[in-house]
């Protein structure tokens, strides 16, 4: 029997379009980190509760061998990377669901905004010159930053052209997965889980 690989993505709102448009955005991220032709099936669930109830509901009815997932923003920083489950039971009184492991939390810390940033060139790329490199924040430590202040940077840098919904999910499907992975420990730590886990 076939094993079960599948990532509850926190994203697209309540529109169909915009959730085929997250769901594009996110393969092509993890198609570029290496994942092409073993890509699990994501699902974009809308707000970060969906994606924590899907999972929840998979999780309970999953198979030995099976892996599920579930890919939300962290909202907040987080202490330790590898105690994701700690994190979402302080922030958001979220209860592991019994048999769980902190490998099936995918943190984007502090939110999808902050891997974007990451990648200048990308960014550059997509707005061209309305990009203004000098506004967004210094890429070391950018984890430690609120989301807030990392959409507030990208709306400045992008003279306001940056938004959330379909221009975002395009933009995250430009960022190069390696420069993710030097930047961020909480990308580099999703890459190697999945690299493991999906073969």
């Amino acid at each position: 029997m076939v094993s079960t690989r599948r990532i509850y993505v926190e994203g697209g709102g309540d529109s169909k379009e915009l959730k085929i448009r997250c769901r594009e955005g996110f393969r092509k991220l993890w198609e570029n980190a290496g994942f092409l032709g073993r890509m699990p099936r994501m699902k974009a669930c809308g707000n970060r509760q969906a994606a924590y109830d899907d999972f929840k509901t998979a999780h309970d009815k999953a198979r030995a061998g099976d892996f599920i997932a579930h890919l939300v923003d962290s909202e907040d920083p987080v202490s330790d990377i590898h105690k994701t489950w700690q994190h979402l039971w302080t922030r958001d009184d979220w209860q592991r669901p019994p048999g769980s492991e902190d490998n099936q939390v995918l943190l984007m810390t502090t939110s999808m905004e902050t891997w974007i940033m990451a990648d200048p060139k990308a960014l550059r790329e997509m707005f061209g010159r309305h990009f203004d490199e000098s506004k967004i924040l210094p890429l070391d430590g950018l984890e430690r930053r609120s989301r807030h202040e990392v959409l507030n940077a990208l709306q400045r840098a992008t003279n306001g052209r940056y938004q959330k919904g379909k221009v975002a999910f395009a933009a995250l499907a430009k960022v190069n997965p390696t420069v993710l992975a030097e930047i961020l420990p909480s990308f580099q730590r999703a890459r190697q889980i999945l690299d493991a886990k999906i073969n």
